[in-house]
């Protein structure tokens, strides 16, 4: 490479050797100018955004227990839904009105499918489906769930479902103040799930079979 030590240079400063005269100089420190005005915006409006969600600084404490739901997720969360979970009945409607439910495809903040006009949110949906991806690589309950749908049904799907178990804990911690998140981790589904299903399959086999199952736990 040692041959190449002048061209490698020129390649990094991306200009001829001696080529960076005072025209660029004055370019450049236009553009870092402007840098740093939007920067200084930047920390203007977290300011703003942090004062007006210092009352609100314990529920987000709790929405941030969800897994891959952060601090700045949970601010988007609050700005889009509020916390008034009055307005949803149940938290059915909530997954409803976000466009999180059965028969709703959605990717990057647009809906497809039916029943995908109405009140969907774009930036909730948006925030929901990247928490979704991330809790797919966690080692939790909704990362198992996220695995399991993707495996069987898509990526797309198990996106949809996951945002939509994430807006059912939100719903319950909005709802009560003093509900707080509990991980199931990721054996729920082999510890309880799978062994019911066992069981209704085994009962509709000998169900089939012209038998009448009764069943007692072992002693």
């Amino acid at each position: 490479m040692r041959a190449k030590i002048k061209i490698l240079e020129e390649a990094f400063a991306g200009l001829p050797a001696g080529g960076f005269d005072d025209h660029h100089r004055f370019l450049l420190e236009r553009m870092l100018g402007r840098v740093d005005v939007i920067d200084a915006d930047i920390a203007v409006l977290d300011a703003q955004i942090e004062a007006h969600l210092a009352p609100l600084d314990q529920t987000v404490q709790r929405l941030d227990e969800i897994p891959e739901i952060g601090p700045v997720a949970a601010a988007i969360i609050i700005a889009e839904v509020g916390v008034d979970m009055t307005r949803f009945p149940t938290a059915g409607h909530l997954c409803s009105w976000a466009k999180f439910s059965p028969g709703i495809k959605s990717s990057a903040g647009k809906s497809k499918g039916n029943g995908s006009t109405g009140h969907g949110d774009r930036y909730l949906a948006r925030v929901l489906g990247e928490a979704a991806v991330m809790a797919g690589r966690s080692h939790t309950f909704l990362g198992e769930r996220y695995r399991r749908i993707a495996r069987r049904r898509g990526k797309k799907k198990a996106i949809v479902a996951v945002g939509r178990s994430m807006l059912v804990i939100i719903w319950h911690l909005l709802s009560d103040d003093t509900t707080r998140f509990h991980d199931l981790g990721p054996g729920y589904f082999d510890s309880r799930i799978n062994p019911e299903r066992k069981k209704r399959n085994h009962i509709r086999e000998l169900e089939a079979l012209g038998y009448k199952v009764t069943l007692e736990p072992a002693a």
